[in-house]
């Protein structure tokens, strides 16, 4: 069962507390997003893909610290 929208208000100021110092994306970023993600119930495994190779425009590689993933209900 999904949560409700006082759980997720709660978690979600819970979040803003804790990150509101948050300074350093480069060792910070995932476990943010995980955080996030945790507000609405969810795990990071379900929604997203940490650190994906890409090719940048002019086919220089790169990367983007998160992918996310389309969620399909049913």
């Amino acid at each position: 069962m999904g949560l409700n929208w006082n759980e997720i208000k709660s978690r979600a100021l819970l979040f803003s507390k804790i990150w509101a110092d948050a300074c350093s994306e480069d060792s910070q970023a995932k476990p943010f997003w995980i955080a996030f993600f945790e507000i609405f119930g969810i795990t990071d495994k379900r929604v997203a893909t940490f650190e994906l190779n890409v090719k940048k425009l002019g086919g220089a590689p790169g990367f983007v610290d998160v992918e996310l993933h389309p969620i399909v209900s049913h």
